[in-house]
């Protein structure tokens, strides 16, 4: 949901195919939710405007909002999060390469860790969200440590090797790079996109994935 008007509260939503089923079946309730700043450019704030402080954020007042729309990989990538009083460092996704390249078949596993929280580095009780661009470029891609309800309903998820992208959770995310050619075509790699994200800390990352084909 967002915003349509920052000067009054009026927020626009769209529901998901779940949200709808939930509404038609009168069990539609928003118990939890997220704000983000994604459309926010903080380079506009200007301490030296000539009016004076009632200005210095004007630029930023005025951006256009962003409408609502469900795709979750693409909407509040930074999410508001409250960090413990005195926190010098934003939390930051480690224990992870900057690229992954895996054979035809090989398998990986990947266990983040969140660096700069809760007074050092540490696993999220929560977990890790993983979401994959193109979830065909993968024989296994699942989340494992996590066991809840929500986790679980993401993990069993099935896409009918279609083209579009799959997001688990887990503490750990397991991955096994495709065996089937006719992927391929006359290419010798596939490219996709890992994001990882926090759960409890909101610390997010993004790495290239390359699957090469083997002769």
């Amino acid at each position: 949901m967002g915003y349509l008007d920052n000067s009054v509260v009026t927020v626009d939503a769209i529901l998901t195919t779940k949200g709808r089923q939930l509404l038609a079946q009168g069990n539609f309730n928003i118990t939890q939710f997220a704000l983000a700043d994604d459309e926010i450019d903080y380079t506009l704030y200007n301490p030296t405007h000539p009016s004076g402080s009632a200005y210095y954020g004007q630029a930023i007042e005025n951006m256009p909002l962003l409408e609502a729309f469900p795709q979750e990989t693409q909407v509040m990538k930074y999410k508001l999060i409250t960090l413990p009083r005195g926190t010098a460092k934003m939390p930051i996704i480690g224990n992870i390469n900057t690229s992954y390249i895996l054979k035809q078949g090989a398998s990986i596993a990947i266990t983040p860790e969140t660096l700069n929280y809760l007074g050092g580095n540490t696993f999220e009780t929560s977990g890790y969200t993983a979401t994959i661009s193109d979830v065909r470029l993968f024989n296994t891609f699942e989340g494992v440590g996590i066991n809840t309800p929500q986790a679980q309903a993401l993990n069993q998820t099935t896409t009918l090797g279609t083209s579009v992208s799959k997001t688990v959770v887990g503490t750990t995310i397991n991955i096994r790079a495709t065996t089937i050619n006719t992927l391929f075509g006359s290419n010798t790699q596939l490219t996709a996109t890992l994001t990882i994200e926090g759960r409890d800390s909101g610390a997010r990352t993004t790495v290239p994935f390359t699957i090469t084909k083997v002769s």
